[in-house]
């Protein structure tokens, strides 16, 4: 194929192109598509004279064309440029002009009629341009083959405006958030082009948007290590997914309700979506927040790669909530599973912290049982110390309640049940030792005090509650068991 930087003249009877209007119509076919090796190649770094060559178009099969042949009329006309690239015009039979110029094709055609006319003054040009195929592969959201089908001009002025690589990309679904831009490759025929996209996005450097061609195939390769701010900026390209994309992912570990979640980005009021973009505290609302014994600290986002291979990407959820670091707050990609591992331990003063925060759930449920006013299941903000849950469940019935110690029963993640006593004093603050804060599912029981006791008949609800059968019978009255 003859390329128009090695023929390219001014002929003022052929119209120049001119850039106009792209009218992408994409047709993925989804392949498996990998970048062949590139041992045998030589990499090469756009120049002028490369982004010079795609205001030359040059024909193929497919192409519309009208030839003018000034003061024959009769040999004027609209040809369509078969597979193969030979045109069969009148009087001269065959004429190859695959991979020809507009004006290289002039000069072929005007040399081939100068033997049956005298000096002919023939125009080419271009009414439908050819769609342009190109293979994308990598870390882009739907790999494969496109098919684009380009505008052409009217009138004396036709033009031809090829896709640009963002805008190919963004055909694709957009990259994945494992996407290395600054190390992107084009083949080009027999010819490897190195494109740096960060350069585009930080300092608008054009050129690395470089105008595709027909047949090129371009490869985004994976990252190696995942850094977060990075991320973030890649998420707000304009060849990253659009933030309103629904992201189905898993999250496990210490969270209310593990299990799968459609994450979405956006500005709405939709209970799924949140300002910006879907992230890993999303995700973790949307799984009903953390459990106390959540580890914020070492929190994982696994994600599989377009090549196969695993990424496994940490977070820091404390830092953002002690420094504002965003970037801690990993943006999601479909296919993500979000991994909450247990804490060793957590300080009280950490966990009235993280009962703030916007991932730990706003309320927990607490049963109240014994001698209280309304015993039952109370419905407290997170971070509530106990005696807050006693006076939420009316305080103390005064003439039966012994007032001194309540037990506070917590069953713990790992199944085991633990009891403790509690000395009371409704003056004091929050502290581990007489007035601790709750967790979800705690239960407080208020036994009877002694003179209730004796008064009592044999028989009653509560009876003695520091046995296994009371136990049970507590579970059983707060609906615990069996959920």
């Amino acid at each position: 194929m003859s390329h128009a930087s090695n023929h390219h003249k001014t002929a003022p009877t052929v119209a120049t192109l001119t850039l106009l209007t792209l009218t992408v119509i994409a047709c993925p076919s989804p392949v498996r598509a990998q970048l062949p090796t590139l041992e045998d190649r030589v990499p090469i770094t756009i120049a002028a004279s490369l982004l010079q060559q795609v205001s030359d178009y040059t024909l193929g099969g497919g192409d519309r064309i009208h030839l003018d042949i000034l003061g024959v009329p009769q040999y004027s006309g609209d040809y369509q440029i078969p597979p193969g690239g030979s045109l069969n015009l009148p009087l001269i039979g065959s004429v190859l002009v695959e991979g020809l110029t507009l004006q290289q094709a002039s000069q072929l055609i005007s040399a081939s009629y100068a033997r049956v006319l005298k000096r002919p003054s023939i125009s080419v040009t271009l009414i439908t341009p050819r769609p342009l195929n190109v293979v994308i592969a990598g870390e882009v959201n739907r790999p494969g083959s496109y098919t684009l089908s380009l505008a052409g001009g009217v009138g004396s002025q036709p033009g031809v405006q090829y896709p640009t690589l963002s805008q190919v990309i963004e055909q694709a679904g957009g990259v994945t958030l494992s996407a290395d831009i600054s190390s992107v490759q084009i083949r080009r025929g027999q010819r490897v082009i190195n494109i740096d996209l960060w350069q585009l996005i930080q300092t608008g450097n054009m050129p690395q948007n470089l105008v595709l061609r027909d047949g090129d195939v371009i490869f985004i390769p994976t990252l190696t290590n995942i850094n977060l701010a990075e991320a973030r900026q890649i998420a707000a390209t304009g060849f990253a997914p659009n933030p309103e994309t629904p992201r189905t992912v898993a999250v496990v570990g210490e969270v209310v309700r593990p299990g799968t979640y459609v994450v979405i980005g956006g500005d709405t009021k939709n209970s799924q979506r949140t300002m910006g973009f879907p992230t890993v505290a999303r995700a973790i609302q949307l799984a009903g927040g953390i459990q106390p014994m959540a580890d914020i600290r070492q929190i994982q986002v696994r994600r599989v790669t377009r090549a196969g291979t695993q990424q496994t990407i940490p977070v820091d959820l404390w830092q953002l909530l002690q420094t504002g670091d965003f970037n801690q707050d990993a943006i999601l990609q479909d296919g993500d599973t979000i991994i909450v591992p247990t804490a060793t331990e957590v300080s009280p003063a950490e966990a009235t912290e993280l009962a703030t925060a916007n991932f730990s759930p706003e309320t927990i449920k607490v049963g109240v049982v014994g001698e209280v006013i309304e015993p039952g299941i109370v419905e407290v903000p997170a971070n509530t110390p106990l005696n807050q849950a006693l006076l939420a469940a009316g305080g103390f019935n005064q003439s039966r309640a012994r007032k001194s110690s309540v037990e506070l029963i917590r069953l713990n993640p790992n199944g085991t049940v633990s009891k403790q006593t509690v000395p009371i004093d409704l003056a004091q603050g929050i502290n581990e030792q007489s007035n601790p804060t709750l967790r979800n599912n705690d239960i407080i029981v208020v036994n009877r005090s002694g003179l209730a006791r004796v008064t009592d008949t044999i028989g009653t609800a509560l009876e003695p509650l520091d046995g296994l059968v009371g136990l049970f019978r507590i579970f059983d009255f707060l609906g615990i068991l069996g959920q």
